[in-house]
């Protein structure tokens, strides 16, 4: 928020550092709405929520090149204090694709879009062992609903029932791909506690253990 006031202020527009504070958590209102129906906006529209909250009128104000400029700075945070990664991710991976198996990429974001994802994933040396990427900011769509699964099998050219989807959490991954037609793999280190439809077909505490979960369900 103090990238936007700097970029606003040049821009000629003000905005008071506790009225950016105030609409950035104001927006968070908005998104919820927006992700309680399994559906998502480009990140423009955050933007223009924090926009709102401070003025109605200042997303109107705003030239097409300041925007550009916020939405770079609401973006790249993730790039400067970036996640923790899996350690045996990249092994994991490469071993799959050296199975010959496709690999892709269905993930709801936050307050990250899905092009700083990419970066992140191609900054850890993942992103190249990935056919295809579907984040839900492009998509319009969040898992747990099917069809953001569908996109991205109908994007590799597979079928639910060829597919094994990989996932920490037991709604948005298990639930939501089990409703898609896919076999699941948990990433967990707890006992799975849904029996049944919405159990999983496999878990693993962490992705070293995936190469030998695929290879138990193939056989």
């Amino acid at each position: 928020m103090a990238d936007f006031a700097t970029i606003l202020t040049a821009a000629g527009l003000r905005a008071r550092a506790a009225a950016l504070d105030r609409a950035y958590e104001e927006s968070g209102a908005f998104l919820s709405r927006v992700w309680s129906q399994n559906r998502d906006v480009p990140v423009a529209e955050h933007v223009r929520a924090i926009l709102a909250a401070v003025d109605a009128r200042l997303p109107r104000q705003v030239t097409g090149e300041a925007m550009a400029m916020l939405i770079e700075a609401y973006s790249r945070p993730a790039l400067l204090v970036p996640p923790t990664v899996d350690e045996s991710a990249r092994a994991a991976l490469e071993a799959l694709v050296g199975r010959g198996y496709t690999l892709a990429v269905v993930s709801n974001i936050m307050r990250t879009p899905g092009v700083t994802l990419r970066k992140l994933l191609e900054r850890y040396g993942l992103l190249g062992y990935f056919r295809h990427t579907t984040f839900s900011d492009e998509v319009g769509v969040r898992k747990p609903d099917p069809e953001i699964f569908a996109l991205t099998l109908r994007a590799v050219g597979a079928g639910p029932e060829s597919a094994v989807h990989v996932g920490d959490d037991e709604v948005l991954d298990v639930q939501g791909a089990r409703a898609a037609g896919m076999r699941v793999i948990h990433v967990t280190s707890n006992a799975p506690r849904a029996r049944g439809l919405l159990s999983p077909d496999g878990a693993i505490p962490r992705l070293a253990g995936l190469p030998d979960a695929i290879a138990q369900l193939e056989s």
